[in-house]
């Protein structure tokens, strides 16, 4: 007997295929849950609202098991501008006499504001900061509650230049008395670090801990500990710096309830955690491997390592993706959770024997979780609201590591083209998209991302790129890209396309490329350096490095010193990398995507590029948005920007599309 013949799939050219993930369903996922933290037996954090005009608010999750909620109203948006990228923007505790107090940051006005959301009679938030010139004046992260004052970051500009600001630890009253008196902020330290994190005070009280930096390091350059002792008037003493230095990358530090001093620092090469004598005696590695512990430290209240009872410790760590953990410093074990998360964000915190995260999968998207360290269960606690999508449309990414030049290896994960029900003709090869992340000290995961499944549910494949220079692969692997940047990530994003090519994963006459921000910059980079793609999308990019460390925020102004090299080899750096200087040699199609309100990357860095390629017959688009700065944010944007990308594949690698609007590319 004959078996019966199994059904054809329908078929289609790669890049035509029909998809339940739009646009708006996409941008509607977009952000995550971020700055989890504990209020006596809740868990709360803050979470993105893109149909709201992008704002994020905080959320609560009773201890009674009750389904989280929100428990600020729009318009409050819950983000600080702590040197462009914010930071912790939250803290909160147990009133004495019931219920809680919350101190937040709303990012309309920078202002710290107090609130006790089960009070009698729901009193709104009251402001404990002054208010000062939006986008500049006054801004508070960091937050931690003490007595009655907040301890926390204040970044105070000084004069109309990006970089005339000074930062110090301060002590804000919670009685709202500085809400119109500036002098009533007590100034903890004084501004001789440029930047620092937010004190944190000793369980007993009597010492407060902190982080510094200063140009031209950035915080995984080298950073320093520093320590002080608390007088009874609640003034710092002196601070000590016990750990770090110019190449030496603290990333955390932390307080266990026995009063031991703990760090995430890098000095083996590997950001491993570390008990340190705060008398001077040094640091012991609690837990020497070749994985991370750690990662860059962008923000201020990032959390990798937090403690648990019986000097237990919650840690995240791993080679590329990560893992939830619970060390025992004294014997070294590390037991995992279970559970199918391969990436953890740096936003640990404990509830008593519990711990809590945001983790994601290849299956999930980002969402809180809850660790019970007694039983060893793991259950999520707060998820995004479930899509109206089969995950049989999800794709599945392969970790693969790629051959570099001078044989190095470049770590990616690959996302083929994927349709439950469609199939492209078997002559026929996929495009490929080359996705290279921002930072570019950065790392992707392989996990869900609806604006991948955008993509390869209609038969485009997409490869990350974790080019030299991201984190997750220790520190030697970052500093690939010292005065390498336009190099060494050019160089590894094209030998994956290359091999994906030559294997026949990818078709080599349809290879694009798309990044934001540093992404951007390699994006754009690699049109002019190499012949690789037929087209790009550039997003929010860096384009022109001599302008770039001019016009940007403080934080990155001198990051080119260590990207490109030192001011007195900048000109020649520029001129050899730099898009703008290079725009001649770009002859492939581009889409330009730019926030007119970002900051970090300012529209001038773009309108420069234009100006460059006038009277040179290359197809391109120019998008602006108004309101958007550096990642977007707005439903809306992300629609029309997704939307012009698919577009600008389907023109160029002869699809058809007739469910997005027609992006019209200009020449000259």
């Amino acid at each position: 007997m004959t078996a019966p013949t199994a059904p054809t799939a329908p078929g289609g050219p790669y890049g035509s295929w029909p998809s339940p993930i739009d646009a708006a369903l996409a941008a509607s996922h977009d952000g995550r849950p971020e700055y989890v933290g504990t209020v006596g037996a809740e868990v709360w954090w803050t979470e993105p609202r893109p149909r709201e005009g992008g704002r994020r608010t905080l959320v609560r999750r009773p201890a009674d098991g009750r389904a989280a909620r929100s428990v600020l109203p729009a318009p409050w948006n819950v983000r600080s501008r702590l040197t462009e990228y914010g930071g912790l923007p939250w803290a909160g505790a147990e009133r004495p006499a019931g219920g809680p107090l919350v101190v937040f940051v709303h990012h309309a006005d920078q202002r710290l504001y107090a609130y006790e959301p089960d009070a009698p009679g729901s009193p709104p938030p009251r402001p404990l900061t002054p208010l000062s010139a939006v986008g500049g004046g006054l801004r508070w992260a960091d937050p931690v509650l003490r007595g009655a004052e907040v301890w926390c970051v204040l970044e105070e500009f000084t004069g109309p230049a990006p970089t005339d600001v000074r930062r110090v630890a301060a002590a804000v009253p919670l009685d709202g008395s500085a809400a119109r008196d500036r002098s009533a902020v007590r100034e903890l330290t004084d501004d001789r670090h440029r930047f620092r994190t937010g004190p944190k005070p000793s369980p007993d009280g009597r010492r407060a801990a902190w982080l510094v930096w200063d140009h031209p390091r950035m915080p995984w350059d080298g950073t320093e500990l520093q320590l002080a002792d608390i007088a009874p008037d609640g003034a710092l003493g002196a601070p000590r710096t016990v750990l770090g230095g110019p190449e030496e990358a603290v990333a955390q530090v932390a307080w266990a309830a026995d009063g031991s001093l703990l760090a995430v620092s890098d000095r083996s090469g590997w950001w491993n955690p570390y008990r340190v004598d705060p008398d001077g005696g040094g640091a012991v590695n609690l837990c020497p491997r070749e994985e991370e512990f750690g990662g860059p430290l962008w923000k201020p209240g990032l959390s990798w390592l937090a403690p648990l009872p019986d000097r237990l410790l919650a840690v995240l760590h791993g080679q590329g993706a990560s893992a939830l953990g619970v060390l025992d410093p004294d014997s070294g074990d590390l037991v995992d959770a279970a559970g199918p998360w391969t990436a953890w964000q740096p936003a640990l915190a404990v509830s008593g024997t519990r711990v809590y995260g945001v983790a994601a999968s290849p299956r999930s998207a980002y969402e809180v979780v809850e660790l019970d360290t007694v039983t060893g269960h793991t259950r999520v606690v707060g998820a995004p609201a479930t899509d109206p999508v089969d995950p049989a449309h999800y794709p599945e990414p392969q970790t693969r590591t790629f051959p570099g030049p001078g044989g190095r290896e470049v770590h990616a994960h690959v996302y083929p083209p994927h349709h439950p029900a469609r199939r492209a003709p078997a002559d026929e090869l996929p495009p490929y998209v080359v996705w290279a992340h921002g930072g570019p000290t950065d790392h992707v995961p392989p996990v869900l991302d609806l604006h991948i499944a955008y993509f390869t549910s209609r038969g485009i494949g997409v490869v990350e790129v974790n080019y030299g220079g991201s984190s997750g692969y220790g520190r030697a692997y970052r500093e690939r890209l010292r005065e390498q940047w336009g190099v060494v990530d050019v160089e590894d994003c094209a030998a994956v396309a290359r091999t994906l090519a030559a294997e026949g994963t990818a078709d080599p006459a349809r290879l694009a490329i798309r990044g934001g921000s540093a992404g951007g910059w390699t994006a754009a980079a690699s049109l002019a350096a190499t012949d690789v793609y037929a087209c790009a999308a550039v997003i929010y990019p860096v384009l022109d490095l001599r302008g770039f460390a001019g016009e940007t925020h403080d934080l990155e102004s001198r990051y080119v010193d260590y990207l490109a090299g030192p001011p007195q080899t900048l000109a020649v750096r520029s001129r050899e990398r730099s898009p703008v200087a290079l725009a001649d040699r770009i002859t492939a199609p581009f889409v330009l995507l730019q926030g007119l309100d970002d900051p970090v990357c300012p529209p001038a860095q773009a309108e420069r590029l234009l100006a460059a390629l006038r009277g040179r017959a290359v197809p391109h688009a120019y998008l602006t948005f108004e309101g958007e700065g550096h990642g977007f944010r707005r439903a809306e944007t992300m629609v029309r920007a997704l939307e012009a990308e698919l577009s600008l594949y389907a023109q160029v690698f002869g699809f058809e599309r007739d469910d997005v609007p027609r992006l019209e590319l200009h020449t000259g």
